[in-house]
């Protein structure tokens, strides 16, 4: 009925004299503890027994069956669970980075010469890109024989913003055009022009001040005048305060967008919290209100047409408004370095914008690289933490963003090398949807169902890609078609120019694409079918009842895309061939074609921007613009000269009249306007005597069609020419045609430094005395 379990039977060899039991009994073994497992598996869970962590479990391989532990169900617990998730995020930034990384590459293996003569070795703006696989070398030759080997773009070292120190401007800089400019006329003159027509008529001052305002009784020279209600006190009153800034939300802030209006406000709003008349300091408000009063001094005197052609610079012109400010902004920056925050980042975007507004391009260029890595401090180049909220997420891409913009337009224009790269970045462009405009702060009414205020700083980042893009590769690519004379330049080899530019023109497709692409609520319109973002020059349409700053992102859009490629196209406007040859250049090169496209993108430019200044207040008072306006102005004076009998030539002449219109109205908002539509109306009248259109033999003479003989005097009886060492055609001309070119040398670069660098950094203290 019962069944009876035997007790366990010791062993004789486990008794013996030592046993601890007095009548013989071995005691009982401690109990082996369980083995814990995370998930038994189905058969063992179905019949209650016990699994272990095998795969698959003793269970289940005795009795021969399936095991449900095969690996793939793994641990499924919440902590588990997220370390998965982190490690495949993980993995996802690393393979995007490698695929990054293999697409850089790819691009530098497109512009990797075919002959591996060191010689030809293609040299990247940013010695960073070097890597070991791009350079050539012979098995005996040391890594830095192999990098002095390498052929650079050349450019040109000067001395800018009243320095004895010179500094180095690039390739596409529009100070190297005017250089190459410059030494072709001094080469085709046969006369060794002045050293000094490359510096400007000023003197040498030092670079550091004190930063705070002067005291009011002082009766320096720079002490300005009582009258004027904002440049006689060093800071403004809270009604002075709200004027400007209500300025910024409808110019600066919807072209950078790198504030969020609702916090600024509350931010303003709580430094007056306490006090009635004096509020607590604060950088960005200091900033801000910088900007405002440079941009709303320039756009008030414009407004009011009041001529600045006498101005001084250093004391009465508009774009050193605010330096107060912006030195007290920095003052209160140099105590954030350690530690920065977003506030910071958003001062030193803000004071490269005043920086370069104000000329000064190579402290706008140092203090860039600052932000950039301020930027990298707080992690802006990875994506936003997933635990941020959307409207702080979208913040910091619009940052960063608006930071790599700036860089790249600031190299692009200076021809320097990028500090930033896409191969080190991970955060994706900002979004530009309803919900982002929603939540971005501002309250600007939405342009198209898919087109917000935020598609145009989103359709501006893809343009500069696009254009850094095509740059990289252009100047990546140098030394690929040039021979093997070290000596040899791009430009004096004609082979090398017409397959550079089947290279270029294959490139530049992916702008064209970019223009396609742009919404129409973008666009400026035009009249007479014409069409947005051509060069057919047809006058612009502007929207009558749209607000102010639409009109302006419609335009700048534009007017960016017309200068990046006037900058790009440049290059080929070589002065290999002697300007006064009687043969024109031949219609089916490549290389001409590429000229041609920039003088074309040049004069778009000029024109929209004159019918605009002449009708609208858009663009009254935006220095910017302004800078575009002389960079074209100086590209089309370079192409007439280089190319007097083109089929374009004409058409580039009325231009640089339309050119000296637009910068005379400048003109009525900066004092150094005035000198550059002054420069370039001389220009225009000074070459109508040196090139004329369509010349004609008549004998031992030259003359024109008008029958006005050019003043020539032969230096060969058969060809009236000689040829310098580079193999250019050349005329010796007489002694006043001489004097004319050497006063539009001296002229055109005194101004072109003037305006790349302004007069002296001294401005921002103005009660500093020179230095012997």
């Amino acid at each position: 009925m019962f069944t009876t379990f035997p007790g366990p039977t010791p062993r004789s060899s486990e008794s013996g004299p030592n046993s601890a039991s007095p009548n013989g009994s071995q005691p009982p073994r401690p109990r082996q503890k369980r083995s814990q497992v995370a998930r038994a598996c189905d058969y063992c869970r179905v019949h209650r027994i016990k699994c272990d962590n095998n795969h698959p479990c003793l269970n289940c391989q005795t009795r021969g069956g399936q095991c449900s532990n095969d690996r793939t169900n793994g641990v499924r617990t919440l902590p588990h669970a997220f370390r998965e998730i982190e490690r495949l995020k993980q993995r996802n930034q690393e393979l995007q980075k490698e695929l990054e990384e293999e697409r850089s590459r790819n691009r530098n293996q497109a512009v990797t010469p075919a002959r591996p003569s060191s010689s030809q070795l293609p040299t990247p703006p940013n010695i960073s890109s070097i890597s070991n696989s791009s350079i050539t070398s012979p098995p005996s030759s040391s890594p830095s024989e192999a990098l002095s080997s390498r052929r650079y773009w050349e450019g040109i070292y000067t001395n800018t913003a009243r320095s004895a120190s010179k500094t180095w401007y690039g390739p596409s800089s529009l100070l190297y055009f005017i250089s190459r400019l410059h030494d072709f006329l001094a080469s085709s003159l046969q006369q060794h022009l002045p050293e000094s027509s490359l510096h400007p008529n000023s003197a040498s001052r030092i670079l550091d001040g004190p930063t705070s305002p002067p005291d009011k009784q002082s009766d320096g020279p720079d002490r300005l005048p009582a009258d004027d209600s904002i440049k006689a006190k060093e800071y403004l009153t809270a009604t002075q305060e709200e004027y400007f800034l209500d300025l910024y939300w409808q110019s600066h802030h919807t072209s950078l967008l790198v504030l969020d209006e609702d916090d600024f406000r509350r931010h303003y709003k709580s430094l007056w919290i306490g006090s009635r008349k004096k509020r607590k300091p604060s950088a960005l408000v200091d900033i801000v209100l910088a900007l405002c009063m440079q941009y709303g001094m320039a756009r008030g005197r414009g407004n009011n047409n009041s001529a600045l052609g006498n101005a001084n610079v250093d004391t009465d012109d508009a774009t050193l408004a605010g330096r107060w400010h912006y030195c007290r902004c920095q003052n209160l920056l140099a105590c954030e370095m350690e530690s920065p925050t977003i506030s910071t980042l958003q001062c030193n975007i803000l004071s490269v914008v005043w920086l370069c507004c104000a000329s000064f391009q190579n402290m706008a260029d140092s203090t860039l690289a600052i932000t950039a890595r301020t930027a990298q401090m707080l992690g802006l180049h990875l994506p936003p933490p997933q635990g941020m909220p959307q409207r702080e997420r979208e913040m910091r891409k619009r940052l960063w963003w608006s930071i790599y913009v700036a860089e790249s337009k600031t190299s692009m224009k200076l021809g320097r090398p990028f500090m930033l790269h896409v191969s080190h970045v991970t955060c994706g462009l900002p979004a530009d949807d309803h919900e982002a405009a929603a939540q971005s702060g501002s309250g600007f009414a939405p342009l198209d169902d898919d087109v917000t205020w935020l598609s145009w700083n989103l359709y501006n980042t893809k343009l500069v890609l696009a254009a850094r893009d095509v740059y990289t590769a252009f100047y990546d690519k140098y030394p690929d078609f040039v021979e093997n004379d070290g000596n040899q330049a791009i430009y004096d080899a004609p082979q090398a120019m017409e397959m550079y530019a089947g290279f270029l023109v294959a490139r530049m497709r992916a702008l064209e694409q970019w223009a396609k692409d742009v919404p129409n609520a973008l666009k400026t319109q035009r009249k007479n079918n014409g069409i947005p973002f051509s060069t057919d020059l047809s006058p612009v349409e502007v929207e009558q009842f749209a607000p102010l700053w639409v009109q302006r992102q419609r335009l700048l859009l534009e007017l960016l895309y017309h200068n990046l490629c006037t900058n790009l196209y440049r290059p080929f406007i070589s002065f290999k061939r002697s300007p006064y040859s009687v043969v024109s250049s031949h219609p089916s090169s490549l290389a001409e074609s590429c000229a041609r496209r920039c003088a074309s993108h040049a004069m778009a430019l000029t024109h929209i921007m004159r019918q605009i200044l002449s009708t609208t207040d858009i663009l009254t008072g935006w220095q910017e613009a302004f800078q575009w306006e002389w960079n074209v102005s100086m590209t089309l004076i370079g192409f007439v000269l280089s190319h007097p009998h083109d089929e374009l030539t004409q058409a580039a002449r009325v231009a640089i009249n339309v050119s000296a219109d637009a910068l005379g109205i400048f003109a009525n908002s900066f004092s150094i306007a005035a000198s550059a539509a002054g420069l370039v109306r001389d220009l225009s009248q000074k070459a109508d005597r040196i090139i004329m259109p369509q010349p004609i033999y008549e004998g031992d003479r030259l003359i024109t069609q008008g029958g006005q003989p050019i003043t020539m005097v032969p230096q060969d009886e058969q060809t009236g020419t000689v040829m310098d060492q580079t193999g250019v055609e050349s005329f010796i001309f007489d002694e006043d045609t001489i004097a004319v070119m050497q006063g539009i040398l001296a002229d055109s670069m005194d101004l072109a430094f003037a305006v790349d660098g302004y007069s002296s950094t001294n401005v921002l203290w103005p009660n500093m005395e020179p230095m012997e």
